[in-house]
């Protein structure tokens, strides 16, 4: 049979470039020079830019997310679990740990939950920091290992393999520095690539606004969610979408070890009211695209049931020890009134209280971006790939919104070691907080809308 002759690439990168469609073969040659290193990063730029400048028709970024998945492995399950295998994925915010109470709380529903997450880069916090925060717990397993622990406890939250999605890694890389990282079809084609090779059964996604989100505007955030739903559904996998309003931090805590903590307490049935909101929601979605719960309603209940009886603490506790936590250590974190720094790192030196400067007043808005990029600059993130972080930085809140608030009250507990709280980042938090008269308060629900397929 001979061979098919390939378009030459810079013909490739003229067609998009021109706004012209690109068929199934011509994505497929795309991305195996990708994979296969026979086209020059600066044309894979190239192209990167022409699709952040033209976009891609539905058709195309269905093309391109399954050509990107089948670049590496695709994972396999045993046949009993057909219908089980479920993940969540979030576009990301500042103090999101949903992800921590989330799995094992399906997993005590029956669930598999084969949760591959990712690091904290900028602003916003990695699921797998914030887990490493724990002393022993390995977040690179095997494969056999992933399949074991899966069987044993229900769910795990590892990182990406070297063998899943190549070509996402180079063309995420690229998009970085090419200033494409917000091209709907291309962010359609990361996430959605990875979710295509876990062999999922549902999915769900939870797609941030506001002004610590990617998007902004609900109407944007709202696109993105209909381009995840689509592909995903035209993979196979039944796909839902939650969007959320991603302004302030989600619960009280930001930083890895004190999210740790607060996703500990929420297990514990003590989590704040908005962290149990999106678990519940985001997990009865889920139960109800798996036909675990008749209705969304009752999906919602069998969660925040998992949180009250204690199954879902008993599934992290699991895991954790699965993930090479020790038995003792795992069981210290997960009993009732844990002395929780007996395990996880406590900062070596400072923690500084940040008060409010006006009178009487009450709490209007707190802005989660600020926050997040004084601790990035305290250690608790990074601002480039591979940067070590230091897992005891973060930050407690002390009040809520709509709380009237006294001047000099201290409203923010900042946990620091070195460099040290300067002066000039007390004035940014400062700027965080939105202060006013009771009446001028408007606190919008959490959760904006729910698109289940």
């Amino acid at each position: 049979m001979a061979q098919r002759e390939l378009t030459p690439f810079p013909e490739l990168i003229r067609k998009k470039r021109d706004g012209e469609q690109l068929s199934v073969l011509e994505i497929r040659d795309f991305v195996q020079g990708v994979k296969y290193k026979t086209i020059q990063e600066g044309q894979i730029g190239a192209m990167l830019m022409a699709i952040w400048q033209k976009g891609m028709l539905a058709e195309e970024t269905l093309a391109l997310t399954k050509e990107m998945m089948m670049s590496g492995e695709v994972m396999s399950w045993p046949s009993q679990w057909k219908g089980l295998v479920v993940d969540k994925h979030s576009t990301g915010g500042v103090g999101d740990k949903v992800s921590l109470v989330l799995a094992p709380a399906l997993a005590a529903c029956g669930c598999k939950v084969p949760m591959i997450s990712g690091r904290g880069l900028a602003h916003t916090g990695g699921t797998l920091d914030k887990l490493e925060s724990i002393p022993g717990l390995n977040v690179c397993q095997p494969g056999e290992q992933v399949h074991r622990i899966l069987q044993e406890v229900g769910c795990c939250i590892v990182g990406q393999t070297e063998n899943l999605v190549p070509a996402d890694k180079v063309m995420y890389a690229l998009r970085d520095a090419t200033s494409t990282v917000d091209s709907l079809p291309l962010i359609t084609g990361s996430i959605m690539s990875k979710k295509g090779a876990e062999s999922l059964s549902a999915l769900v996604l939870d797609v941030k606004f506001g002004k610590a989100a990617l998007y902004q505007d609900l109407s944007s955030a709202k696109k993105l969610a209909q381009s995840l739903v689509s592909v995903g559904n035209s993979l196979g996998i039944h796909t839902g979408a939650v969007l959320s309003r991603m302004n302030c931090p989600i619960g009280r805590c930001v930083g890895n070890s004190l999210e740790v903590i607060e996703s500990l307490e929420c297990l514990k049935g003590r989590g704040p009211d908005d962290i149990l909101e999106l678990v519940t929601l985001l997990g009865g979605v889920l139960l109800l695209m798996t036909g675990c719960a008749a209705s969304l309603e009752d999906g919602k209940k069998v969660i925040a049931g998992t949180l009250r009886n204690g199954k879902a603490l008993e599934k992290f506790r699991n895991m954790m020890i699965g993930q090479g936590v020790a038995v003792q250590a795992a069981a210290s974190l997960c009993s009732d009134n844990a002395d929780y720094y007996s395990v996880l790192r406590r900062n070596a030196h400072f923690q500084t209280d940040i008060h409010t400067h006006t009178h009487y007043t009450a709490l209007l808005d707190i802005d989660g971006v600020v926050i997040a990029k004084v601790l990035q600059r305290l250690g608790a993130g990074r601002s480039k790939v591979g940067q070590t972080i230091n897992h005891s930085v973060g930050a407690e809140l002390l009040v809520f919104l709509g709380q009237q608030v006294e001047k000099g009250q201290p409203w923010l507990r900042v946990h620091y070691e070195t460099p040290a709280l300067s002066a000039e980042q007390r004035v940014s938090l400062q700027r965080a907080l939105t202060l006013g008269s009771a009446d001028q308060l408007h606190t919008p629900p959490l959760v904006a809308e729910v698109i289940i397929p």
